[in-house]
């Protein structure tokens, strides 16, 4: 049964003719009546009485509603596919680490909303590993998380590194880290600190980073919220290890002062973060997914006037 059979059922019944049926399917008489022929040898029944007028027999009238239920659903299904690649859907959902969308997302917000004003933009923050989830679950269209090769991985996915950028670290004005222009790790192990949860990026390269410097990570307190880390921090003993895209308030509050790191004596090297945009193949190919891509791409991480002159 296909639904070219189904859709000759229907036009001959509200016709009530071969040929012009045929005239509106846009194919012959002959190629009408072998469909239909099929579609009864299919059934084990006969659909229509061969008279002057094509006129349903029993069997064919309780068919009729069922085939017009069939091919009005695959009417609206073709007709919300062709929509669809055409950029015309409801929503986009996006979810994004906690930092972007404190700081360098608001703007690439305004503009697709200005681009595409008949798409309602949904966001949502999440720590990397449940933005990653919701991605794979198809809650979300697209997701800007911390870099993790092993949730990353798949030939459906599409991964863009977006910025690399150090990890430094929150005090208040008058903790005693603050009096150093770049904090040794010697000094920052000595100090209880507040950290993201666990299932959050930044939890894990944390705690990694301490493993491998043989030294322990006093996690004092679990918050999951910039707010909160800023306002644990400034009642003085707490520190946190954080981005820089999650310190852009930070640098302008007296009661709180951010500092970099100095290199770790092991290798010399900093600690530092990757963050990657991550979409499948095939929402790439829808004009709004496409074009909130671009748009991050384009403006995350923002860049200075002297960037954009040189480029």
């Amino acid at each position: 049964m296909r639904l070219e059979q189904l859709q000759a059922f229907l036009a001959i019944a509200d016709s009530g003719s071969f040929q012009q049926a045929a005239r509106q399917c846009g194919v012959t008489q002959s190629t009408i009546s072998r469909q239909i022929q099929a579609l009864e040898a299919d059934l084990g029944v006969e659909l229509f009485h061969r008279n002057t007028h094509a006129k349903l027999t029993l069997g064919g009238e309780r068919l009729l509603p069922r085939v017009r239920k069939i091919c009005q659903e695959w009417q609206v299904a073709t007709q919300e596919l062709v929509d669809l690649m055409a950029g015309k859907q409801p929503e986009l959902c996006i979810a994004s680490i906690h930092s972007l969308c404190a700081s360098y997302l608001p703007p690439v917000l305004q503009k697709f909303c200005r681009d595409y004003p008949e798409v309602q933009l949904r966001v949502t923050s999440l720590g990397s590993d449940r933005a990653l989830k919701v991605l794979k679950d198809g809650l979300v269209d697209l997701a800007i998380v911390m870099n993790n090769r092993f949730l990353t991985t798949g030939r459906e996915m599409v991964v863009e590194v977006l910025y690399e950028e150090p990890i430094e670290v929150l005090t208040a004005a008058n903790h005693p880290l603050a009096q150093y222009e770049r904090i040794p790790w010697s000094e920052l192990v000595r100090y209880p600190q507040v950290v993201f949860k666990d299932g959050y990026g930044m939890q894990r390269l944390v705690q990694d980073k301490f493993e491998r410097l043989e030294a322990t990570l006093h996690a004092a307190l679990e918050v999951n919220t910039l707010d909160a880390f800023r306002g644990v921090v400034r009642q003085g003993e707490l520190i946190a290890l954080l981005p820089t895209s999650a310190l852009v308030e930070s640098r302008h509050d007296t009661t709180l002062a951010v500092r970099p790191l100095a290199n770790n004596p092991i290798d010399n090297s900093g600690l530092t973060r990757r963050v990657v945009m991550v979409t499948t193949q095939d929402r790439l190919q829808i004009p709004p997914i496409k074009h909130f891509w671009e748009l991050v791409l384009e403006n995350i991480p923002p860049q200075s006037k002297e960037q954009r002159s040189a480029s």
